[in-house]
């Protein structure tokens, strides 16, 4: 539950070009966004992506953001050229880092760790919006860093852009996360903060999720003690891409080696993540009627010579079990979000009579390849919904599916933060929902 120091969302009045730079990885992406005022559900943009070279992901960190600020400058003239480059001309940045980072400001945060393979220790502990503006300068690159986001806050931003209603966004794919809109007088981390909105995004990090009431199993524990980060991120190790295809591999294992069903035996079927989520997918949604794909998929994985049809629909079965009960903690999620913000009608404990006068029209935006591209999940996770919340309120409640937050929600936040700075512990704004 951290604190973004967003309290100002895009609402389409925004006008102007606007840049973004989407750091997650061992590439990284350059986008510009032309606004014209009024909102559009086509955003005129170009992006273009960079590959890290690997020497830079152990250098230093001037080595790093000096090669990203010049790969953004010969971006900018090249999509200035033609409406004649300035180098005295202002530009804004939205900038989203997908590493651990604690938010100091809208546009600072200081670098807790790096992960993906990076380790550039003289970064660590420094403001990285800081250390990436300090590189534009050095280059001659007059742009300012005007928002530091995730993902999710960005994901967020762009659903607000096209929809009004929309109050909180899912990240659900090879990991998850969340963030909502929340009064700020309901934020005890919020003391001393003003904000003329009332409101601010909070970056739930809902992956970290912990309680005694989750349904862990002896196959989550296992899988949590094995993993490199054990006793962390619990929620996303039971609902995300990165795990399902695996605990599935680990209930199979356990059935082969406990039962003479799997008359084929493998041992590739003892190898962590050998079954990724994409091909679990593929298999679970298996519509012939002899489950083909399932045969051949999984004798191409285990390089078995058959599997029996009796063990094709015992995985299924499997895959199935293991999809229901991660959509279900989604949406699960999902309806805490909404109980929290007052959007569930009521108590969800309460009286099943709840009033439809007090359910406003709520908006999720959502994105992520385990709810776009995975129909079972995405099902199962309606239904959960609609049955937590029931029929009458779950009407009132729409995930929208956005592309692209990562990028154009940071752009579009460097948009609606690019006016000129207020004093320290005001934040200036426009009406949040």
């Amino acid at each position: 539950m951290l604190l973004t120091f967003v309290d100002t969302l895009p609402n389409g009045d925004e006008k102007g070009i606007y840049y973004a730079l989407d750091l997650g990885g061992t590439d990284f992406r350059v986008l510009q966004v032309q606004l014209g005022g009024r909102r559009s559900s086509i955003l005129p943009h170009s992006v273009e992506q960079q590959s890290i070279p690997q020497d830079l992901m152990t250098s230093t960190s001037e080595d790093l953001f000096d090669f990203i600020a010049t790969s953004l400058k010969e971006f900018v003239e090249r999509k200035e050229n033609s409406s004649g480059y300035s180098p005295e001309k202002r530009r804004e940045l939205g900038f989203t880092v997908s590493f651990p980072v604690k938010q100091t400001s809208v546009s600072s945060g200081i670098l807790m760790r790096w992960t993906r393979g990076f380790a550039i220790h003289d970064t660590v502990g420094k403001d990285i919006a800081e250390s990436l503006q300090l590189a534009l300068t050095r280059n001659g690159l007059n742009m300012r860093v005007v928002v530091l986001v995730n993902d999710t806050v960005g994901t967020l931003a762009l659903g607000h852009y096209h929809d009004p209603d929309t109050v909180a966004s899912v990240v659900i794919g090879t990991g998850t996360n969340a963030c909502y809109v929340e009064r700020t007088d309901a934020i005890i981390k919020c003391q001393g903060l003003v904000t003329t909105s009332g409101f601010m995004v909070v970056n739930m990090e809902w992956g970290s999720f912990w309680s005694s009431h989750l349904p862990r199993t002896s196959y989550d524990i296992d899988l949590d003690a094995e993993s490199p980060n054990p006793n962390e991120q619990g929620f996303e190790k039971m609902i995300s891409g990165m795990y399902l295809g695996e605990i599935v591999r680990r209930v199979i294992l356990r059935m082969s080696q406990e039962s003479d069903i799997f008359s084929a035996f493998s041992s590739k079927l003892s190898i962590p993540f050998i079954l990724r989520t994409p091909l679990m997918a593929a298999m679970h949604e298996d519509n012939s009627p002899d489950l083909r794909e399932v045969d051949e998929k999984w004798r191409q994985m285990l390089e078995v010579p058959e599997v029996p049809k009796k063990v094709r629909k015992l995985i299924v079965k499997v895959c199935d079990i293991v999809t229901r009960r991660a959509a279900r903690l989604a949406a699960a999620g999902i309806v805490g979000i909404l109980k929290k913000t007052g959007r569930d009608g009521g108590s969800i404990t309460g009286s099943r009579s709840r009033g439809d006068a007090r359910m406003r029209r709520t908006v999720v935006a959502i994105e992520g390849s385990l709810y776009t591209s995975y129909t079972m999940f995405r099902e199962y996770l309606h239904e959960a919904l609609r049955e937590i919340l029931g029929e009458d309120i779950a009407q009132h409640l729409v995930l929208e599916v956005t592309e692209d937050g990562s990028g154009l929600g940071a752009a579009l936040l460097a948009a609606s933060h690019s006016s000129t700075p207020l004093p320290p512990n005001t934040v200036d704004s426009v009406q949040m929902p």
